[in-house]
């Protein structure tokens, strides 16, 4: 999956790099994600943010201009993510769990963000349901009770 993730930090490089095992194609760049700087998502899938960029509804619409098709977020808040423009142009979001950092130290942190956030990568890429690390506008429940059953088909 082409991916460029945005507000990177120097001590998450090397994290990411080890998630990733070099499956995904991921641009790294230490710009915080803008309407501006929504334009090096161009002929990306997915975009990777933190919770201090900018996914207004302006900048989801620029997303899904460029094709963005995902938004993974190296945090547990997507506070930061307007989801409503999202759900409308059909961009799906994960997040990381807070159970996937619980009983972490503050070193392993950076590890435990950027492998939950290559594990969403890698289950997009295989149309495999996110489980908990799921943001969409529909529950599995709300699904299984309209009896379409099963997981996710996110």
């Amino acid at each position: 999956m082409r991916v460029v993730a945005y507000s990177i930090r120097s001590f998450e490089k090397e994290p990411l790099a080890i998630a990733n095992h070099k499956k995904h194609e991921i641009t790294l760049i230490s710009n915080a994600l803008t309407a501006e700087t929504a334009v090096y998502a161009e002929g990306k899938e997915a975009v990777i943010v933190f919770s201090d960029d900018e996914v207004s509804a302006e900048v989801i619409d620029k997303l899904a201009g460029f094709g963005i098709r995902y938004i993974a977020t190296r945090s547990i808040s997507t506070d930061h993510i307007d989801q409503q423009a999202a759900a409308r142009r059909m961009i799906r979001i994960a997040n990381v769990p807070a159970a996937a950092l619980d009983q972490r130290s503050t070193e392993e942190l950076s590890m435990a963000l950027a492998e939950e956030t290559i594990l969403n990568l890698d289950k997009w890429q295989s149309n495999r349901c996110l489980g908990i690390a799921c943001v969409c506008s529909r529950s599995c429940d709300q699904k299984n009770s309209q009896g379409q059953g099963g997981e996710h088909e996110h």
